[in-house]
């Protein structure tokens, strides 16, 4: 059996009539005529009496009725399922990030232009967001850096400062900035290999000549910033990361350009595919939006 036979049998049993049933099918009488006697002839059975004008349903037409309703009607839901979801009236985004600082504001902003669009995220380092993309448990991901590999696309979404963070007793701690070179034998907190603050401060010491006194290495935000308030040591932070608290000081870098690039990450398979398209549009547009300086 088709489906095309069963239509015009639905449309027919609907309808009452041939012709209306062709009306409403937007095709020939003909048509319809002859997959409702390719359908009765495919199982040998009547499914209409048919007197003159007149079309009636025989007993096996009207139990066949019932379940073509459940069957167009499941169809119906399906087509408005894909329509509602293709027009963002309903649906899930699912965003994988490496922290919650560089998500939240482009959630809230997609939020108010689809509020019917549900949204979950779920953090972790760069390699968890990517593998999340991979393994299709994630339909955006944002990263402190655009992965080179060919089987994503990257959107930059925000440039931010790094910062260096001191306790109130440092020396850092009554300037608004520092010149790099200050750094020199500075006892430094640094973080985890592959930490994009970690690299772009690595390549401005590195540019300047300066050596620090790398004292640990830490991969947690938190654990670094309790460190630094206990005098440890002093500690990069990207501008849109630091949050200022008792015993903590953060001054910013005059003489160099130390900054990290957010950046929305998709499979390129799905870059063009419902959510994932008007997500990376919306920020492909207002990639170019300045972060605040810290």
């Amino acid at each position: 059996m088709r489906l095309t036979q069963l239509r015009s049998f639905h449309a027919v049993a609907c309808t009452g009539s041939f012709t209306r049933a062709a009306e409403r099918l937007h095709v020939s009488q003909p048509t319809v005529t002859t997959q409702v006697a390719q359908l009765e002839a495919l199982y040998r059975v009547e499914l209409f009496h048919r007197g003159g004008r007149q079309v009636r349903l025989t007993q096996l037409g009207e139990r066949l009725l019932q379940l073509s309703r459940q069957i167009f009607g499941v169809e119906a839901e399906a087509v408005q399922l894909l329509r509602d979801e293709g027009e963002l009236r309903s649906g899930h985004l699912r965003v994988a990030a490496v922290g919650p600082h560089h998500v939240t504001r482009m959630l809230m902003a997609f939020h108010q232009r689809h509020p019917a669009v549900s949204m979950s995220v779920s953090t972790g380092n760069s390699q968890d967001v990517l593998d999340r993309l991979l393994a299709y448990e994630a339909d955006v991901g944002v990263l402190a850096q655009a992965s080179r590999d060919r089987r994503f696309v990257a959107v930059p979404y925000s440039e931010h400062p790094v910062l260096i963070c001191c306790n109130r007793t440092h020396r850092f701690a009554r300037r608004r900035s520092i010149g790099i070179a200050e750094l020199q034998d500075e006892k430094l907190l640094m973080r985890e290999q592959g930490s994009t603050t970690r690299l772009a401060l690595e390549a401005a010491l590195q540019a300047a000549g300066v050596t620090p006194d790398v004292v640990m290495e830490i991969a947690s935000r938190e654990i670094i910033r309790e460190a630094v308030v206990l005098g440890a040591g002093v500690a990069a932070v990207s501008a849109v990361e630091f949050v200022p608290g008792p015993g903590l000081h953060a001054v910013s870098i005059s003489d160099a350009n130390v900054r990290t690039c957010a950046h929305l990450v998709c499979l390129a398979e799905r870059r063009d595919i419902g959510m994932v398209r008007v997500f990376m549009d919306l920020w492909e547009a207002a990639h170019s939006v300045p972060a605040a300086a810290g």
